[in-house]
């Protein structure tokens, strides 16, 4: 073989691996359109994401102006010894966990219910999703009067059926940790709820026929047909429900002894 004819080859080849003719500048002006987005991203997430990890490593204090020093891993090591931080840690497991697990298991029985031929079931769907269009400064103020102990619906339930004389729900961790769990699995279940129906509307029903045809009852047809169809919608929202919820504790409360959910 010539050295013509090896220069012939390898002359398409390289032609090939440096792609069709106008791709680099199609690749600069991709980037050119995804650049007005992606700043604000690195600016405004990325870039103080990064410098808070860097002030770990320091001595710096909130509010305080003078220079900080480097002290390495000495922040993570007094964490690790901080009681308070453990029950908080601890606090808002049982917060995730128990707001993740029940919502997602009321939300899977709602959906299944409104994919049924229900009379005016138009109408059910549009209250179902009411908890998630209210804004959380109004579903904060609702859910204070139930819970308030002088007048609060809750209390004046247990009044009335001769239950007791009701208590403050919210300054006690034994009763405001599983308040505020109910008002998140209330708040939270409309977005579970219509993420799962989209995943059930799109399972084919010839499906269920099918199955119904071969002798498969309701509880198989769901384990076999309704659940694989779902899966993966079932498990993008729960982990996304369990990231959020893991978010959004902080201490609240009548003291700073109550390090609650809000």
């Amino acid at each position: 073989m010539t050295s013509a004819s090896v220069k012939g080859r390898s002359g398409p080849r390289r032609a090939q691996e440096k792609g069709p003719p106008g791709a680099a500048a199609r690749d600069r002006a991709a980037w050119f359109l995804v650049l007005p987005a992606l700043l604000p991203i690195l600016i405004l997430s990325v870039g103080p994401l990064l410098y808070g990890i860097a002030l770990a490593f320091t001595d710096a204090q909130s509010g305080r102006t003078r220079s900080t020093q480097w002290i390495g891993t000495l922040n993570f090591q007094d964490l690790l010894h901080d009681t308070l931080f453990w029950d908080s840690f601890r606090i808002g497991l049982i917060w995730a966990f128990g707001v993740t697990v029940p919502q997602f298991l009321l939300a899977l029985g709602l959906a299944l219910l409104l994919n049924q031929k229900l009379r005016m079931r138009w109408l059910a769907r549009a209250l179902a999703i009411i908890p998630w269009a209210m804004p959380e400064v109004v579903v904060g103020i609702m859910w204070r009067l139930v819970y308030n102990p002088d007048a609060g619906i809750l209390n004046e339930t247990i009044r009335d059926l001769g239950l007791g004389d009701g208590r403050d729900w919210l300054t006690g961790l034994a009763t405001a940790l599983p308040a505020v769990i109910l008002v998140g699995i209330w708040a939270g279940m409309p977005q579970t709820t219509v993420a799962l129906l989209a995943g059930l509307q799109n399972t084919p029903h010839e499906l269920h026929e099918a199955a119904a045809l071969d002798g498969a009852g309701a509880w198989r047809r769901f384990r076999t047909v309704t659940w694989p169809a779902i899966k993966p919608i079932a498990l993008a929202i729960t982990a996304l429900n369990f990231i959020w919820k893991s978010m959004t504790w902080r201490p609240v409360g009548p003291s700073p002894a109550y390090p609650l959910i809000h």
